[in-house]
């Protein structure tokens, strides 16, 4: 019946109704058990593959969701590294100056409008992320550090520690996106 009436819908006979369709059945129609037991068995076996189909696409869109959330958020996060890089020179500069204004012997000084606008750009690059990496005085590790040369040191406690930093490393919501260039003891 159920196919009866699924033809007459593609046909584009919309005009029966079931109620019409099943005055036409015959009712004196009688079907033998083992027949009905193969219709059901066969009925409940289309019913559990069209369960499993369904799960499976449910599935695999619930998993494309938090696949395309996922790429979105890495996509926003790594679409500042690039820019973060392009500053990375220039707070050098920066933190090079500071150094030499800072240092007693020096005739540099910088003025407190420069250091304003230093602390301010440190600032804003550290809430979008940006955190330099503290390497002074800590075991040399290659997954953080570049080393870049090894000096003799005299104390023990020193050897395989970073004994200078000549570059800062930064992160980039806890990603590394420059290594820290360092000297060694050894």
């Amino acid at each position: 019946m159920f196919n009866k009436i699924r033809n007459m819908v593609k046909k584009g006979d919309e005009t029966a109704t079931e109620n019409e369709e099943l005055e036409k059945e015959p009712v004196n129609k009688k079907l033998s058990k083992k027949e009905l037991e193969k219709s059901l068995l066969e009925t409940e076996e289309e019913l559990a593959e069209l369960k499993d189909k369904y799960l499976r696409i449910f599935a695999e869109f619930d998993n494309y969701k938090k696949r395309t959330v996922k790429e979105r958020i890495e996509l926003m996060s790594s679409a500042s590294q690039d820019l973060m890089r392009s500053f990375l020179p220039i707070l050098d500069d920066f933190d090079r100056a500071k150094a030499l204004a800072d240092d007693e012997n020096s005739p540099e000084t910088i003025s407190d409008g420069v250091l304003l606008v230093y602390n301010k750009m440190y600032s804003v690059l550290n809430t979008k992320g940006l955190k330099s990496m503290e390497s002074q005085g800590a075991i040399f590790d290659p997954e953080l550090h570049e080393a870049i040369s090894e000096i003799p040191v005299p104390d023990e406690e020193a050897k395989g520690k970073v004994f200078d930093t000549v570059e800062k490393g930064y992160y980039l919501n806890e990603k590394i996106i420059r290594h820290a260039k360092v000297v060694v003891g050894k």
